[in-house]
């Protein structure tokens, strides 16, 4: 929550639901403040002006969180997200307790924190069950106390991107198996775990491209594996190559917001492009072009995951991890009409 906070923050965008304070300067913000955003690690962050002035901060005179002109939509949210931490209530019966239609509820707030009130449960339900297990519970307890109806919902649901036992004892050793293979863009590496495919990397070298997935996965160990992994990477190059696509398993790790970009990256149909901005209105955040770009940036799955079809305001080839030349080529080709 707090990553997503500050990506808020930093593309100073609106959020009544919480103040920032700055180590450095002992000043405190609301979200949307127009000073120039500080960097992640002087940031702490406060549900409201009360609680960052206690810590020994002082109110921002630009942005004037002291205010209080949203202390209403503020407290409604934080009432809201009070009874969304208690899995045996209903998203029907939070509404009806706040005082508001369903609809008018999942509109406020998602407007208000950039989920869906669905979506911030769920992630309050992982992180119970991430917690219990790095504090050393049992696989089975810390399912149920989660509020998971069985360990197999757990594992589905929850994004460990690895079993629970694993996750349990630090996710050290965890093994990654990567194959790498020459495709139209120079080399193309794909790692799996046991759950489905969970790094396309593109290259010039097999060196480059192992030093890409071991900064990616630092704590895992990488092995080099054939098999039906080499299965997996022909599939693989199909997809790089502009082949029709196909069904593979994905092992995608990411943040809750992260993964609502990368999902909507998959909605943009080939031959088409949207801007950062564009993709931000689409989720529902009109200011979060900057979060948006950021998400890209952390693609892990290049070509699948088609963040090469996202472009500057005026269509220019701006930001791809895996380079400007790729990401022009992969568009002129989706571009070609299709021979029949």
């Amino acid at each position: 929550m707090d990553e997503f906070r500050y990506e808020r923050l930093r593309n100073r965008t609106a959020d009544p639901t919480f103040v920032f304070g700055v180590r450095t300067t002992g000043i405190a913000c609301r979200s949307g403040c127009p000073s120039r955003p500080p960097l992640r690690r002087n940031v702490v962050f406060f549900d409201d002006i009360a609680a960052a002035l206690a810590a020994g901060f002082r109110a921002c005179k630009r942005c004037a969180p002291d205010d209080a002109p949203d202390a209403a939509l503020r407290a409604t949210i934080a009432e809201a997200s009070a009874l969304l931490e208690r899995p045996e209530i209903s998203l029907d019966d939070v509404a009806r307790t706040l005082g508001l239609s369903r609809f008018h509820f999942q509109r406020t707030f998602r407007e208000a924190t950039g989920v869906t009130p669905g979506a911030y449960r769920r992630s309050l339900r992982d992180k119970r069950f991430r917690d219990a297990l790095a504090g050393g519970a049992a696989v089975t307890t810390a399912t149920y106390d989660a509020g998971f109806g069985s360990p197999s919902r757990a594992f589905d649901a929850a994004p460990l991107g690895m079993t629970p036992s694993s996750f349990r004892r630090g996710a050290d050793g965890e093994r990654i198996a990567y194959a790498i293979s020459a495709c139209s863009l120079g080399r193309v590496l794909a790692a799996t775990t046991p759950r489905g495919i969970c790094a396309i990397e593109l290259g010039e070298t097999d060196e480059e491209l192992v030093a890409a997935l071991g900064r990616r996965f630092p704590r895992a160990t990488l092995a080099h594996g054939d098999g039906e992994l080499g299965e997996r990477l022909r599939r693989v190059v199909d997809i790089v190559d502009g082949a029709p696509a196909v069904e593979l398993a994905f092992d995608i790790r990411g943040t809750a917001f992260q993964r609502s970009v990368w999902t909507a990256l998959r909605e943009i149909p080939p031959g088409e492009t949207r801007t950062y901005a564009q993709l931000a209105e689409r989720l529902a955040l009109p200011n979060g072009a900057r979060a948006v770009a950021a998400a890209c940036a952390n693609n892990p799955l290049a070509v699948a995951v088609p963040c090469h079809r996202v472009v500057g305001s005026k269509g220019a080839l701006t930001g791809y991890r895996w380079g400007l030349r790729r990401k022009g080529a992969l568009l002129e080709r989706e571009r070609e009409p299709k021979s029949t």
